[in-house]
């Protein structure tokens, strides 16, 4: 999917050590709190939003362990929750109708429809990429920071 981050790396700590530092704390990460719990055997990172009043996208990160001996292997999963996934996919379906549509025109309009073609374009690009950067800031920065914080706790 679009939204799914999995980030990968090697701990030299056991996995009870990593799940002994993370479970039961709590993460705040631009002043929202993330809870970290278990739930099949696997950590989970869920976010405290019940207070939040702004329209946020913001991430539910699992977190899997496979014991490699001496080391642990750690994944780190995040993908968007699905209370916040209908307005980015809505934005994202508009915007893959605009590229359909001007591709349709460049294709089928002849000369009459470059200029309507260049503009259906420009606009979707132009809405893209306002999506992304904000989405930059916002969801995946989330993504980043927890990830950053797992990491740091699991480090030896």
């Amino acid at each position: 999917m679009l939204f799914t981050r999995t980030y990968r790396y090697q701990s030299a700590m056991k996995v009870d050590d990593i799940k002994g530092r993370l479970l039961g704390k709590h993460v705040r990460v631009h002043n929202l709190d993330f809870e970290v719990f278990e739930k099949d055997r696997m950590l989970r990172i869920i976010p405290h939003a019940e207070q939040v009043t702004d329209i946020k996208t913001l991430p539910i990160t699992h977190i899997e362990f496979k014991d490699k001996g001496d080391k642990t292997q750690v994944v780190i999963s995040s993908k968007i929750r699905k209370i916040d996934q209908g307005g980015p996919m809505i934005l994202m379906v508009f915007v893959s109708f605009m590229l359909i549509g001007a591709v349709l025109f460049l294709l089928f309009g002849g000369e009459q429809g470059m200029q309507f073609t260049y503009t259906l374009l420009g606009i979707a690009l132009v809405i893209f990429a306002i999506f992304w950067m904000r989405m930059q800031a916002g969801y995946f920065d989330y993504v980043r920071k927890i990830r950053d914080y797992v990491k740091k706790e699991s480090a030896a």
